[in-house]
């Protein structure tokens, strides 16, 4: 288990690094809250940022971004909404975007999934 929180956060970093390139604004890594936890929250184009990010060495077991099920799109939302809460962003409007990584190649799909109940 170590060794899979270790590779994540590793992926986790090129993936905000890759993000900053496009213009994002990283507010934080691996968010925690009772409900679940959020890889990267940035700020892009006016929005808040929910970022979920998945890594394959290879496509063998298939590629990251079907990664994302309906429950841990609802975990991220409900994260989403405590964090929102918590630091007083009502104001902005937000977007959850997905980052699939394979081998050294990164997919990017913005505004992946809409918030789910």
């Amino acid at each position: 288990m170590r060794n899979k929180r270790s590779i994540g956060a590793r992926y986790e970093r090129v993936a905000g690094a890759y993000l900053e390139q496009q213009g994002y604004e990283i507010i934080e890594y691996n968010f925690y809250s009772h409900n679940g936890e959020i890889d990267i929250i940035a700020k892009h184009e006016g929005y808040l940022v929910f970022v979920e990010v998945k890594y394959r060495q290879t496509l063998s077991s298939g590629h990251p971004l079907e990664a994302v099920s309906l429950k841990k799109q609802r975990t991220i939302s409900n994260c989403a909404l405590y964090y929102i809460k918590k630091y007083s962003f009502e104001h902005l409007p937000i977007r959850f975007d997905v980052i699939g990584i394979v081998g050294n190649d990164i997919h990017l799909i913005q505004n992946a999934f809409d918030f789910v109940i």
